[in-house]
C-alpha cells in the first residue's frame, strides 16, 4: 500500500481556504492523506480536518475515505469551484502564456479557470487582437479592452461550464485559422492533455487543429491526472506553461514530442 506524503508542519494559523489549498496540493504528491497527519501538519484539530475534508469532498476536489482522503479521478469540480484554488499559480501561468502572442494576431482561447486568467492578462497587456472563444467568462474578461475584437463561437450552451459546444461550434472552428490556440485541461497524461467533458474536449480538439501554435496552460495538480477524453497528442502541442517541472513518464512523453516546457 502506498503511504501518504505528510504535509510539512506549520506554526502559522491558516485560513480555511489556505488549508484547503494545502490539502489539495498534498494529494498531488501522494495518492492518500490521513486525518491525523493532516491535523498535525496544519496545526488544527482532527475535527477541523474532518470538516475540511467533508467540504472538499462535496466540492469534488477529493474523495473522502474513512480515515482521510484520496485523489479524485476524472470529473472536475465546477468552474466556480476551480476558480477558488491555486489562484496565484494560475495568474503566474497566464502571465507567461501570453508572451508569444503579439498585437494583430488571431487567438483561439478555450474556456476554463486558467484560460480566464489568460484572457484578463491579454486584455491588460495587448492593444489589438482577434480572439475567438467558446467561453462566456473568457469573452467577458476580454471585453474590458475595446481594442480587442472578440468573437464567441455558436453552439449549444453548457450551463455549468459557461461555454458552447456541439456540431455548430466544430463547424465554425473548422473554417477559421489562428496564430495561437491556448487551452486548459482537466489532466495531463503521457497520451496528451485531456478533459472531463467529451463535448468540451471536441471543441479543444478543433481549436488545436486550426492553430499554428498550441499552448496548454495547466498547474501541477493536473499532472498524471486522467479524464475521459484526450483532445490532442503531445506532438500537436508547441508549449506547456505550468508552475512545476513534470517528472517521470509524463516528462519523458513531453521531451519525446519536443514540447517546450515553460515554467513560471
Amino acid at each position: 500500500m502506498t503511504k501518504s506524503k505528510p504535509i510539512a508542519a506549520t506554526r502559522l494559523k491558516l485560513s480555511k481556504n489556505a488549508r484547503h489549498q494545502r490539502i489539495v496540493q498534498a494529494l498531488q504528491d501522494g495518492p492518500t492523506l490521513r486525518v491525523l497527519e493532516l491535523a498535525a501538519g496544519l496545526g488544527v484539530s482532527t475535527e477541523t480536518i474532518r470538516r475540511d475534508l467533508d467540504e472538499l469532498s462535496r466540492g469534488g476536489f477529493i474523495n473522502r475515505t474513512y480515515g482521510g482522503a484520496v485523489r479524485p479521478f476524472g470529473p472536475e469540480p465546477t468552474l466556480h469551484e476551480r476558480h477558488q484554488l491555486l489562484v496565484a499559480e494560475r495568474e503566474a501561468i497566464a502571465q507567461v502564456a501570453i508572451e508569444p502572442i503579439k498585437d494583430g494576431e488571431i487567438v483561439l482561447l478555450g474556456g476554463g479557470a486558467t484560460t480566464t486568467h489568460v484572457a484578463r492578462r491579454l486584455a491588460a497587456a495587448r492593444r489589438s487582437l482577434k480572439v475567438i472563444t467558446d467561453s462566456l467568462a473568457v469573452a467577458s474578461a476580454l471585453a474590458s479592452n475595446a481594442g480587442l475584437e472578440v468573437m464567441l463561437c455558436p453552439g449549444r450552451f453548457h450551463g455549468s461550464e459557461q461555454c458552447v459546444y456541439g456540431g455548430q461550434t466544430i463547424d465554425y472552428l473548422g473554417r477559421l485559422f489562428a496564430n495561437h490556440a491556448v487551452l486548459g485541461a482537466t489532466g495531463l497524461t503521457v497520451d496528451g492533455p485531456n478533459d472531463a467533458e467529451i463535448e468540451v474536449a471536441a471543441t479543444y480538439r478543433a481549436m488545436a487543429a486550426r492553430a499554428s501554435a498550441v499552448t496548454i496552460v495547466a498547474d501541477h495538480s493536473k499532472f498524471d491526472r486522467a479524464a475521459i477524453s484526450v483532445y490532442a497528442s503531445w506532438s500537436d502541442v508547441s508549449r506547456l506553461v505550468t508552475d512545476r517541472q513534470p517528472n517521470g513518464p509524463l516528462r519523458a512523453a513531453l521531451e519525446r514530442a519536443g514540447v517546450n516546457i515553460a515554467m513560471v
